[in-house]
């Protein structure tokens, strides 16, 4: 049975790696090494390669997401977190866990290109993974505490039944207060804060450096017990391996070649099938594309006639771009594009600028725009029309109706100037 290398890839500021080479037929004990990863190939060409990455650069999720699987669902993985997300979602890579029994699933969103360079690091050390977690994924799920794991400036914070995140900051104290694990003391008017029992994972030159912070601030846990971690994080995380809310963020287009290989095999013989089939269907098509050809050239004659009965004055040498040509010219000799296009940019700047406005709908015709539109008050609505007329365009108020809390509205833009039209 083969061994299963658990590589923790560095973090940012950092160059060399750990790995941990665990006997499966549990004869032999774990063996745990640090160095750059071209070290760790020599190991991971005998074994089930497993690598954790900084959990730093990856969000860790559960939204509520819509029945259903495959692409449809992973599609709706960016609406649900839109409000969490910060990038462009074209950047970011959306990995999607087992969806749990409260209703949630578990979901890793990490930049693309960060999730690229960690692959070509791998690859470039001749290392190929099975699988791809955050690290904190294998931290464990203890029901009666949260787990707290203190690495340098990192706090890591997983609660009884609930997915880890993670808190950069210094000192711990103030990690703590923004995880919430602890209450903010110059906070009165906030809620009760519930003292929480907390169990902390450290190494021992971690725990000297906060061990006094800590002493400090026993008061404010429900208790506190602390494991310190001799042969650092590896070992420890190593009893999380199979926990079935880790997410691997080597999904889609980023999976693994093995599978990828695997996949190919499996359709070696339809692949075969389908060029005989192709082949075939090539040779009928070739009978069309002559019959194509020869109604092509009739075509060509009836266009020639039609251009020259349109554009009697034009000699034809290109019927068909001469005409598209024409056309063109007829399209941008209008200024209604234009005009629809500015009249937009000062309903949108306007909107933006005035609080508590909703547009229901929007109409244009005749380079007129009609807006029907719900405001707080009539301010509101004065307020609108004055951020359209610093666009050089007149809002004119047709109508206007008290809705519920505020305003019903229906107003018209133009150019400014130009007559209203009713």
């Amino acid at each position: 049975m083969p061994n299963t290398l658990l590589l923790r890839l560095p973090a940012p500021d950092q160059t060399d790696a750990d790995w941990l080479t665990i006997d499966d037929s549990a004869q032999l004990p774990a063996l745990r090494q640090r160095g750059p990863l071209a070290l760790a190939a020599a190991a991971a060409r005998t074994a089930r390669v497993i690598v954790l990455a900084p959990a730093a650069q990856i969000l860790l999720a559960e939204p509520e997401l819509p029945p259903g699987g495959g692409a449809k669902l992973a599609r709706a993985v960016p609406f649900a977190l839109e409000e969490q997300l910060t990038e462009d979602v074209d950047h970011l890579s959306f990995a999607l866990g087992r969806r749990r029994a409260g209703g949630g699933t578990p979901v890793a969103v990490v930049s693309r290109a960060v999730l690229q360079g960690w692959i070509d690091a791998l690859e470039g050390a001749g290392i190929e993974p099975k699988a791809l977690y955050p690290d904190v994924a294998l931290m464990p799920d203890n029901p009666g505490q949260t787990v707290l794991w203190l690495e340098g400036s990192r706090l890591a914070v997983r609660r009884p039944g609930a997915l880890p995140f993670v808190v950069e900051l210094e000192p711990v104290t103030e990690a703590l207060s923004v995880a919430g694990v602890i209450a903010e003391p110059q906070d009165a008017s906030a809620a009760p804060h519930v003292a929480e029992s907390v169990l902390l994972h450290a190494t021992r030159e971690d725990w000297a450096r906060v061990q006094d912070e800590f002493e400090t601030l026993l008061d404010r846990f429900a208790s506190i017990k602390v494991q310190l971690l001799p042969e650092g994080a590896l070992p420890w995380l190593a009893r999380g391996l199979g926990d079935p809310d880790a997410v691997n963020l080597l999904q889609g287009e980023f999976a693994r070649n093995a599978d990828r290989n695997a996949t190919l095999k499996r359709w070696r013989a339809p692949a075969a099938l389908a060029a005989g089939l192709l082949a075939a269907h090539v040779a009928a098509q070739t009978l069309q594309i002559r019959q194509a050809d020869r109604e092509a050239v009739r075509l060509d004659g009836e266009i020639a006639k039609i251009f020259s009965q349109a554009l009697p004055a034009d000699k034809a040498h290109d019927p068909r771009r001469q005409m598209q040509a024409r056309l063109d010219q007829i399209r941008r000799a209008t200024s209604g594009p234009r005009h629809f296009l500015h009249a937009l940019e000062a309903v949108s700047a306007a909107a933006s600028a005035t609080p508590h406005l909703s547009i229901q709908s929007l109409s244009y015709r005749e380079q007129a725009m009609e807006l029907r539109m719900t405001a707080p008050n009539l301010v509101a609505l004065s307020q609108f029309s004055q951020q359209i007329g610093q666009h050089e365009l007149s809002a004119d108020i047709q109508s206007s109706t008290p809705a519920g809390d505020g305003v019903e509205a229906h107003l018209q833009i133009r150019a400014a100037g130009a007559k209203a039209r009713r």
